[in-house]
Parts: C-alpha cells; structure tokens; sequence
C-alpha cells in the first residue's frame, strides 16, 4: 500500500499585481505627467490640453487657448463636417456615354473623390479609373464614328477641374483635339446615348476612414468641398471654412481661434486651438454619427500613420492610443484618445514651433509617444479578492 499527501497553497494578492496603478492613471497624476515631460524643450512649448473623457473635466492645460497650426490635424473637422451633412453610406457614380451628336462623348459624374489617375492603384482599392474611362471611351468613339474625331466634343457634368485637364491632357496624346464643354446633370442625361462603362466608389465612411488612417490630403480635401456643397456653401476654401464653423456652433464647440485656409491642413495659415479640437474630440466620441470617424484614426503600433511608432518608443502604449497625427515642417502633432485603465483621455497635443528639421521633429514625437506611454493602460479584468488564501489538502491513498 502506498499512501501520499499533496498540498497546494493558491495565495490571491490582486491589489498588489499592478501596484500604483489606480494611483499613477488618476487625473492629478495625469497632469502631474503631462506638466513635467512638455516643460522641457523637446515640444518647444506646445499647445496642449488633457479632458477626462467620462467627466468632461479639463485635467491638464498649456497655452490650450493659444492660436496654433493644426496640420493634418484638421482632418477631423473635415470628416465630422462629412458626418454632419452628408449619409455615411453615400457612394458616387461615374459613367461614360457615346453622345446622341456625332462625334461626341459625354461623362457623367458626381464629384467622385475616390478617382484615380493609376488604374492598378484603382483596381486595388476599388476606385473609379480615369485611364479606364479614357482607354474604353476613346475606342467607343472610334467605333461609333468612322473617319476623323481629332475635333470631337467631351461634355461633362460634375468632374473636377483636375480631372477634366488629366482627360483633355490624355485625348490630345492620342492625337484628338477634343471639345470640352461643361453641362448640367440633366442636359448630361439628354446629351447621353450609349453607356460604354460606369463606376461606382466606395461608400463614403469607407473613404473617410482611408482618409483619416493615411492622412489623404486630396481625398480629404475634396470630402470636404463636398460637405461644403451639401450644407449650401460654395465648392471652395471659403465654402469650408464656413461649413466648419457650422458644425462646431452645432455641437456646441466655440469657433474662436478657427481660422481655415484649407481642408487637409497643408497649409500654414489654419490656425486652431487646442481647446477646441479637445471640444470636437469630446462631442464625437459617443455621437453615433461619428463613429467611422472615431474607427477611422490611426491606432498606436497598428494602422496607418501610427503603425511605425510607440513601438520602440513605447510599447506599453501599443493599441491603446487612438489619434490623428499632423505634420509640417517645424510642426509634429497629434489628436485624440488614450486608454488608461478605467479611464479614457482626451488629449491634443499642438507642437508647431519646432526647429525645421528632421530629427528636432523626430525627437518631438517620440516625445509625445513617452508621454502617453505613461499614461496608457489596458482594462484590466476585475478578480475577486476574497479569500485571500485558500489551501486545498488531499490525500490519496492506492493499493
């Protein structure tokens, strides 16, 4: 007969796997963080502000009022005033005709912001091709017009200027000195015989997530416009500027400080606060409206113009950052949410005073990424911590 014990003591001490953490993630050490680490000259003193998501309340402030270059941060007003005035689901269409007169064509458009001038790139991402149009479009007018077409007629509706001059450009190459004459939607439709292709794009919280990821300054740029005409403004930088204005009164978010130049941010005339993108970054986040927006910022290690940083910077804070990112010469941005246990901050940080060259811009954001490194942290489970000791004692005995 052998007869054995086995004892096994399993000790639970929760609270002390993650000690300090409730602590560090608090907002007085939020703050106590953000004021030590952009006290020193790395952000050359920076527009920042810090908003405790599920209070409201401002938890960090520096110069947070103070007028500065958004960059590609502006990116966010653009897409919320996409949100605002225009359905998520919305696509546009692009198609070709061989015309009722002779010798003409007819392209009706939409104002598609998806077109492409490279038609792998749009086979890839399901754009509308220009060459495709261009190619198929010129063999259907050879094929309805035998002889001579060097002076045929292109009308169009609803393309961009851009596009027109890409097609114009493309038909003269082939040795056709085309026509190009704009109409309306309707008289496009009348002009229109015989569809030779048609396009659609993606809808559009597709292409505002494209947009917001990659930071696609055209894309983003005619969106905007887009939204522009959708809330009765003009197809112009003055039509967005004033659309923006629009959206931030609507939600509540003082346009002081707003001045908009253009609608991706390359140009340094914008002038935003840090306050207000704060207000914009709050209003949006729990608005149902937005949520593409939210899912369409670049995550910390993961997508798009954040996939290559916090990762040696600092990997603690890989997934848990969600944020547009806002880049010029002399200017390092970056706009948005960070994780920290319990808690979600908000966070704008406007660094557009940086010495103009690359490593003084390197060193900026890897500024900003220990900074937020210092913040973040998942949501841990919650585990029970009764009892605190418990001892399993068992005795086996075999013949």
């Amino acid at each position: 007969m052998k007869k054995f014990g086995i004892l096994a003591c399993l000790v639970f001490a929760i609270p002390n796997l993650f000690p300090g953490q409730a602590t560090a993630l608090d907002p007085i050490n939020v703050a106590a963080t953000f004021e030590r680490l952009t006290a020193g000259s790395a952000l050359a003193n920076p527009s920042v502000v810090v908003i405790d998501q599920l209070t409201g309340q401002v938890v960090f402030e520096k110069s947070a009022y103070s007028q500065r270059k958004p960059a590609s941060v502006l990116k966010i007003y653009s897409a919320a005033a996409a949100l605002t005035y225009m359905q998520p689901t919305q696509i546009f269409t692009t198609s070709a005709w061989v015309g009722v007169n002779p010798k003409s064509l007819v392209i009706q458009g939409s104002l598609d912001p998806w077109m492409s001038l490279s038609d792998p790139v749009a086979k890839k991402m399901g754009r509308t091709s220009i060459p495709r149009i261009e190619y198929n479009s010129l063999s259907a007018l050879k094929e309805a017009n035998p002889g001579s077409i060097r002076n045929s007629t292109i009308y169009y509706s609803d393309l961009y200027s851009q596009d027109v001059a890409n097609i114009k450009r493309f038909f003269i190459k082939q040795g056709v000195s085309p026509i190009m004459k704009k109409v309306s939607t309707e008289e496009a439709q009348l002009l229109s015989s015989e569809q030779i292709l048609s396009s659609d794009s993606p809808d559009l919280q597709e292409m505002l997530a494209f947009a917001l990821t990659w930071s696609d300054n055209l894309l983003t740029e005619r969106i905007a416009r887009l939204a522009s005409q959708a809330a009765g403004y003009p197809l112009s930088d003055e039509g967005v500027a004033r659309t923006f204005e629009e959206v931030l009164t609507g939600l509540g978010v003082s346009n002081k400080g707003l001045l908009i130049k253009d609608a991706s941010g390359l140009s340094k005339e914008n002038r935003v606060t840090a306050i207000q993108v704060g207000q914009l970054l709050m209003k949006i986040r729990n608005d149902s409206r937005f949520a593409s927006l939210i899912s369409g910022l670049p995550i910390s290690g993961l997508t798009g113009t954040l996939r290559n940083r916090f990762v040696d910077t600092a990997p603690q804070a890989v997934g848990l950052v969600k944020a547009k990112t806002g880049t010029l010469n002399g200017t390092a941005n970056l706009a948005g949410y960070v994780e920290a246990g319990d808690r979600e901050y908000v966070f704008v940080i406007i660094a557009d005073r940086l010495k103009t060259s690359s490593r003084a811009e390197k060193f900026a954001r890897s500024t900003v990424d220990r900074i937020l490194g210092k913040i973040a942290a998942p949501l841990l489970p919650v585990f029970p911590t009764q009892p605190a000791e418990v001892v399993i004692e068992e005795v086996t005995t075999t013949a």
